[in-house]
This record gives structure tokens, sequence and C-alpha cells, in this order.
């Protein structure tokens, strides 16, 4: 006879993949650990306590109507670290942990050669995940971040209150005057979504997500041309910037930095998609 926990597993996977989610049975089971605090490798030994089976299925039911996973387990995984998330505030991809990476491994080169804490910026920090990552695992890096948009803001603020990073309200693009030229890491997951593309984006990101993190024009390079300029301005000679970009602006957004940058390539990632660019002030 099939367990209580199986029967409801069973259940909201069905209902899960007749709402469109890409992962149904992993995503059925996240929600149960979540709503019975039991691992996952051990659910189908949960016994749903009191009103637990009814909280069960109204997320799953959340879920099915594409309210992100993460707004309603109020948490995401981002390398190393974990992130309060919700409502007004971008949800972390795993895609992006590949440039929290780079941006990790460049402040790690900047103290390897310098001895001497490096200086990163992360422009557009939304929840606080690369900034979060930086700081944990560079922890001599001085670590500065930006949101405009205040709900945004209000999640970072949660994420990085206690860990040292300066965090800032304001325009990403004109934030930090007074650290003009003394940077050695800029670091963005800028908008770059066009404008045209609406319809081609996952309920998750188009109905949930802050309209200020996902949009960027008519060609999704806006924002990308402004970090160019912003990029330019606080970094010192020698210094890097990394920005994530669409899988389809694998020449196109690199193109923005062709000119006055040196060692501009891009880099794909896991799936061998093009998803971020890198370049260095000479």
């Amino acid at each position: 006879m099939r367990s209580q926990a199986e029967r409801l597993l069973d259940e909201a996977t069905d209902t899960l993949t007749a709402g469109g989610v890409a992962s149904p049975r992993v995503d059925a089971e996240i929600l149960l650990a979540h709503v019975t605090g039991t691992p996952r490798g051990l659910l189908l030994t949960a016994r749903p306590q009191g009103p637990q089976a009814q909280v069960y299925r109204d997320m799953v039911q959340a879920r099915a109507r594409r309210v992100p996973l993460q707004h309603l387990t109020g948490s995401a995984g981002f390398r190393y670290v974990d992130l309060e998330v919700g409502p007004g505030v971008f949800v972390p991809r795993p895609e992006t942990e590949l440039l929290a990476g780079w941006a990790v491994e460049q402040a790690a080169a900047v103290v390897a050669a310098r001895d001497e804490p490096p200086v990163v910026v992360d422009l557009c920090t939304g929840s606080g995940a690369i900034a979060l990552s930086i700081v944990h695992e560079v922890p001599r890096a001085r670590v500065h971040a930006v949101e405009l948009d205040e709900s945004a803001y209000g999640w970072a603020e949660r994420n990085l209150g206690d860990t040292g990073v300066d965090l800032r309200l304001g325009d990403a693009f004109e934030a930090f005057a007074d650290l003009d030229g003394t940077v050695d890491v800029v670091v963005c997951n800028p908008p770059y979504i066009p404008l045209e593309a609406w319809e081609s984006v996952a309920p998750e990101a188009r109905d949930h997500d802050p309209s200020l993190a996902l949009w960027s024009g008519d060609d999704g390079l806006d924002a990308m041309r402004a970090l160019e300029q912003a990029a330019w301005r606080l970094l010192r000679p020698g210094g890097w910037v990394g920005a994530e970009h669409a899988d389809a602006q694998g020449e196109s957004a690199p193109g923005v930095f062709a000119g006055r940058w040196s060692d501009v390539r891009d880099h794909v990632d896991l799936a061998d998609r093009p998803r971020f660019l890198t370049a260095r002030r000479p």
C-alpha cells in the first residue's frame, strides 16, 4: 500500500505536469520537504501532520499557476550560500553562478598578486546573490553593491545586512562616483531581454520578477551599453568587468565592449550556450 506521502507526491506531480512546470516531480518533492521538514531522500517515510497536507496542496496549486518555487519556499541556493527571496525580487538562476565564480576568481587573484583587499562592485545586485558569494568566498574583499528597485533592495538588505557589504539604493550605472578609477572587478547581471520577446519569457519570470530586472530596450542591450560606460569609469587600469547576457547575445553583447577594451571574450554556460562576457580595462 502506498504511503500518504507517496500519494501526495504523485498527485502533486500530476498537477504540476498539467500546469506546464518544467520539473514537476522535483518541485513536488522540494515543496513536500519544505512543508514537513523532511529531507528529500526520506520523503516516502514522511507523515504530514495536521493541516500540512492541505498547506502542501495549496502550495502545489500555486506552483502550477507558475508562482516561482523559491517564492513558495522563501529561499534560493546560490553557489555556497542561501538567500531569502520572495515577491519583488529577481530569483537568482543557476547560470549566474558561473559569472559569480568568475568574479570570485578575479577577486582572489588580486589577493594573491598584491596581498591586499580587492575592491569589487556588483551592479544590479537584486537579491545580493553575487555580492554575497564574493564576500563569502573571498573574505578580504571590499564588496559594494547597488540596486534601483526598492522592493528588491529590501531583499538585498536581508541577505547582505551583516556581511560588511556596502549596499546602496540607486541607479546602478550612476552609482559609486566615490570609487571611480579604484575598482578591481565590476560584475553585473543586468536586464537583457528585448521588449519584443515578452511572449517567449517563462511565466515565472514574466509575471513575478521585477520588470526592471528583465527588459532592456528593443535589442536587449540598453543596460549593457550603460554598463560599458559605468565600468570604464569605475575600473582601475587592468581591472575587469563581467556581465551576463542572453544566449542569443553571444556576439552582440561582447560587441558593446569592442574598441577601447582589451581581452574581450565570451563564456558559455554548462549547457554550452553563450552566457557572459568579460573584458579588461587597458
